[in-house]
């Protein structure tokens, strides 16, 4: 069963572990990423790297009680993604009581490839008491609860 929100659904994402444990969100190639003839589109790729972004913190976070809200978002363009299945991962580059810094990447699946895109977060981190938005509650549980455990692969 895939927990993830229907529009990572949409996009066929799914999650694996690499080998070194680092958490992968996965998304095919097909044409419902497609932007310009051979090409992703750019929306599905940040579609993508955000949901890495929000695994990646919430893995850290260690629970999915808390709410976090993106408060600014960098995406850096460097190439044109190709009709191949993209992986993105993020690591948590800064992690407070109250603000987190993520950076996520994206490229193809070969381990070798160079990166197509680099988006970066600045995420503020509430409890679930201090939420104001059941929707916002939902997709945090629903990113939280498809995350593969450590050494599993999905």
């Amino acid at each position: 069963m895939n927990l993830l929100p229907p529009y990572a659904e949409y996009l066929g994402i799914r999650t694996q572990r690499a080998e070194d444990g680092e958490l992968q969100f996965v998304m095919p190639f097909a044409d419902v990423v497609l932007g310009r003839p051979g090409y992703l589109h750019g929306g599905a790729i940040a579609g993508l790297l955000e949901f890495a972004a929000f695994g990646a913190l919430y893995e850290a976070l260690g629970t999915d009680k808390a709410v976090v809200k993106p408060i600014n978002v960098t995406v850096q363009f460097m190439r044109g993604g190709t009709q191949r299945e993209t992986v993105a991962a993020a690591t948590v580059t800064r992690l407070g009581k109250r603000v987190a810094n993520v950076e996520a990447t994206a490229r193809p699946t070969r381990p070798t490839s160079r990166t197509w895109r680099t988006r970066r977060f600045s995420f503020v981190i509430a409890s679930e008491a201090k939420q104001s938005s059941s929707a916002e509650l939902k997709i945090s549980r629903w990113i939280a609860a498809s995350l593969p455990r450590s050494g599993s692969l999905s």
